[in-house]
C-alpha cells in the first residue's frame, strides 16, 4: 500500500492511443474520490514515447483501436508493466487495454497477436454482430451491479487462471459464458465503457482500496442518480426487446429489477 505521506500516483497509459470513449476519465475518477477524503493524489499521464513509471500506485488503459493495441503492446513489452502487477500494484484495463493484457488477440488483419500474458484469456471475434449498446452485469468482487456500455467485436476466453468480473444481465461483455471482464491478481478488466469509474464508485473503491487501505464513505447522490436512470434505461431496453439479437450470449433471465 501507498505511503498516506506520498501522493497517490495513478498512471494514465498512453491516453492519446489508449483513450477511446473517455476512457481516460477513469485516472480522473480515481485522482479525486482519494482528494475528497483528503489524500493526496496526481495522475501521470505516460505519452507513448515514454516510460512507465516503475513506481505508480495503481495504472490505468483505456480502449483504443486495432492499430493502437498494436503500438501499446510493442511499448509495454519491455516488462515494466508486469513488474508492476507482480508487486501487486492494481491495474485497471477497459476494451482493448484489456484485450492487450492478455496472452493474444487479433489484428485488423485478422492475424494472432501476442499479448502482455498478464490475463490468463485470448480475443477472437465475436460470431455474431459487434457488441454495441448498454451493458450491465452482477460483480463477483462484491462492489454490486456495474453499469456502462460496450462497443467491440472482439470475444474473450477467460482461462483457468482468470475470474470473470461481471455475470452478464444485458448486453454483449466477454461474448462468452455470460461474463465481462476478468479478475487475476491486482488485475481488472473489463469492456465497460462510461467511464467505468464514474458510472460504477464502488467499483472505484474497490481499486483504491488496493493502495490506501479502508476508505471513508464519500456523497455519491449524483453518481446513483445517473446508475438508476442507466437501470431504467436497461429495463425498457428489455421490454422493447432492442437487445434480442444478444440472448444468445446471455445467462439465463432473472426476475425484478437489477440490484444497486
Amino acid at each position: 500500500m501507498a505511503s498516506r505521506g506520498d501522493p497517490v500516483r495513478i498512471a494514465l497509459i498512453y491516453p492519446a492511443v489508449l483513450g477511446t470513449y473517455g476512457d481516460g476519465g477513469n485516472a480522473l475518477v480515481l485522482t479525486e474520490r482519494l482528494r475528497w477524503r483528503g489524500i493526496d493524489a496526481e495522475t501521470v499521464a505516460v505519452e507513448i514515447d515514454q516510460p512507465l513509471p516503475a513506481q505508480a500506485d495503481l495504472y490505468v488503459l483505456g480502449g483504443g483501436e486495432d492499430s493502437a493495441q498494436t503500438l501499446a503492446v510493442s511499448r509495454l513489452s519491455d516488462g515494466a508493466l508486469k513488474a508492476a502487477a507482480e508487486r501487486g500494484a492494481p491495474v485497471f484495463a477497459v476494451c482493448a487495454g484489456f484485450q492487450i493484457l492478455g496472452e493474444s488477440f487479433l489484428e485488423g488483419t485478422g492475424a494472432v497477436h501476442a499479448g502482455l500474458g498478464l490475463i490468463d484469456c485470448t480475443t477472437d471475434r465475436l460470431e455474431g454482430p459487434r457488441a454495441v449498446g448498454e451493458l450491465l452485469t452482477n460483480s463477483t468482487i462484491g462492489v454490486g451491479a456495474l453499469t456502462g456500455y460496450e462497443n467491440h467485436g472482439g470475444r474473450t476466453n477467460l482461462g483457468p487462471s482468470a475470474e470473470p468480473l461481471g455475470v452478464v444481465r444485458d448486453g454483449v461483455g466477454n461474448g462468452t459464458l455470460g461474463v465481462d471482464g476478468a479478475v487475476q491478481g491486482s488485475l481488472v478488466a473489463t469492456y465497460l465503457h462510461g467511464p467505468a469509474l464514474a458510472r460504477n464508485p464502488t467499483l472505484a473503491d474497490h481499486l483504491l482500496g488496493m493502495v490506501v487501505g479502508t476508505l471513508a464513505p464519500v456523497d455519491d447522490a449524483e453518481a446513483d442518480e445517473l446508475r438508476q436512470e442507466r437501470f431504467a434505461a436497461v429495463q425498457t431496453a428489455r421490454r422493447t426487446g432492442r437487445w434480442r439479437w444478444r440472448r444468445q450470449w446471455r445467462p439465463p433471465a432473472r426476475s425484478g429489477p437489477p440490484t444497486s
